[in-house]
This record gives structure tokens, C-alpha cells and sequence, in this order.
């Protein structure tokens, strides 16, 4: 068996959104890339919007997905260890895939140090100047009074509703999200602003939907993991550094 020592990072597959045929076909794909890289990561981080939505009852999660959540069982099972950070689509995860394949849930960011660099992870939903409102509802939805009061929806009636809510998205349109330039994208002004208080070699982020590989300064870069619907992209980190990359491309 090959050494593992390969930390990877992905985000926004958005497992659900559009017709069945396409999440299946986009499924399928994230099982292929999971298996390229079962004999050699050490680490897999999934940065949230892993599904377009997910809500755990009780005594119900909602169906579909078994051939990635089997992948992952499989993962877990030979040692890789996998966090899973709550995006905006999916920050209804409790204790269920802990239980199941010891994944580890995040609910913001994360701070992590490997190989004497210092990497600062979330999924970057509510960061950055602007966007009151959705600051606020990010903060109800995540409340335990939200929570328990959809809790109590019948599941046909909670994941139905849900379901077109995430109709509406702008991933369910598949539109390619263009590059605001430096000064106005707001997960690179954040990461810039959390320099001035402590140095991070690396910045990765999802949600932006979008790949992109900045540089902040001399040492510090600033990575966005894109998404499966148009880039399947992804980033390694190796002896060699972190790295962006795409797969079946």
C-alpha cells in the first residue's frame, strides 16, 4: 500500500441540485475522483455544500447519494481522515455522519498546521463586507428554534420545501461566476483583513463557486476551491505545496 501523506480539499457539489439525472452523473464523477485518491490521503476536507440540502431528523436523513456517502464509508474505514464543514445548503448536519463513518463536522472555520504551514478553512458563506441580510438568516437558520421547529415537519413536507427552495439557487442555474477583481471580492478582502491580525500561509474557501489561486503576499495565498457542476476542482497538498487542480478535465 502507498504512503499516505496527500492532504486534499473540495467543495460544492451541491449533491441534488438539478434533475436526478445530472446529480447522479455528477455523483458518479466525485466517486471516481474519491477513488483516484484513496491510497494516497492522509486527509480529505469537504468545505461545506458538500448537498444542496441536507437535514437530519431524527429517525430520517434524506435519501439518495449512497454511492458517495459508500465512498466515504470506505475512506474513513481505511484510515483517511475526512471533515466536513457546514455550508449554506447544508449546515442541518449533526451527529449522523460522525456516527456512521467518524467524519468530522465544522460548523465555521477551522485552523489547522501541517508541515509548519498554517491554513485557515472555511466554507466563506457570511464572510467579508456586505450582505446584512443573509448574515441574519444565516444566524436564525443556525438557531436552535429554527432547527427544532422545521424538526417538526413531516419529512415529505421539510425536504419538499427545501427542495425548491434550492430550486432557486444560483448553482441550479449552472451559471459560471466571473472574477470581481481583487478590490471587490469579498473573501479575498476578508483573508486580507485576517493578515493584519495573524499570518495564515493559506486561505481556502468554498461557496464562491468559482476557482482561484491568489496571491496575498510573499507568503500567503488565497484559494478558492470552485465547483463540481462546471470545474470539478479540487486542491492537494503535498510535499511540493498546495495546489489547485481539476479533475477529468
Amino acid at each position: 500500500m502507498s504512503l499516505r501523506t496527500k492532504i486534499y480539499f473540495a467543495s460544492d457539489f451541491h449533491l441534488g441540485t438539478a434533475d436526478y439525472g445530472e446529480s447522479r452523473k455528477r455523483e458518479d464523477r466525485i466517486v471516481r475522483w474519491l477513488d483516484s485518491i484513496k491510497n494516497d490521503a492522509k486527509e480529505l476536507y469537504l468545505v461545506g455544500d458538500v448537498f444542496d440540502f441536507w437535514f437530519e431528523y431524527k429517525y430520517v436523513v434524506p435519501k439518495g447519494h449512497v454511492r458517495f456517502l459508500g465512498k466515504l464509508a470506505e475512506l474513513s474505514d481505511l484510515g483517511v481522515q475526512i471533515t466536513m464543514f457546514k455550508g449554506n445548503h447544508d449546515m442541518w448536519m449533526f451527529g449522523y455522519l460522525t456516527q456512521e463513518m467518524n467524519v468530522k463536522i465544522v460548523s465555521d472555520e477551522l485552523v489547522i498546521e501541517r508541515d509548519e504551514k498554517k491554513f485557515y478553512i472555511h466554507h466563506g458563506d457570511g464572510l467579508g463586507p456586505g450582505d446584512n441580510k443573509y448574515k441574519f438568516l444565516k444566524k436564525f437558520f443556525r438557531s436552535g428554534l429554527c432547527q427544532w421547529l422545521f424538526g417538526w415537519l413531516h419529512p415529505n413536507l421539510g425536504i419538499g420545501i427545501a427542495g425548491a427552495w434550492s430550486g432557486h439557487s444560483r448553482i441550479a442555474g449552472a451559471k459560471l461566476e466571473t472574477f470581481q477583481t481583487e478590490q471587490h471580492e469579498w473573501l479575498v478582502i476578508y483573508s486580507k483583513e485576517k493578515l493584519k491580525e495573524e499570518h495564515f500561509d493559506y486561505f481556502i474557501f468554498g461557496h464562491r463557486h468559482l476557482p482561484l489561486d491568489i496571491e496575498l503576499s510573499h507568503s500567503s495565498r488565497y484559494i478558492n476551491l470552485g465547483e463540481w457542476m462546471n470545474y470539478n476542482s479540487y486542491a492537494v497538498f503535498d510535499e511540493e505545496g498546495l495546489a489547485l487542480r481539476y479533475f477529468e478535465k
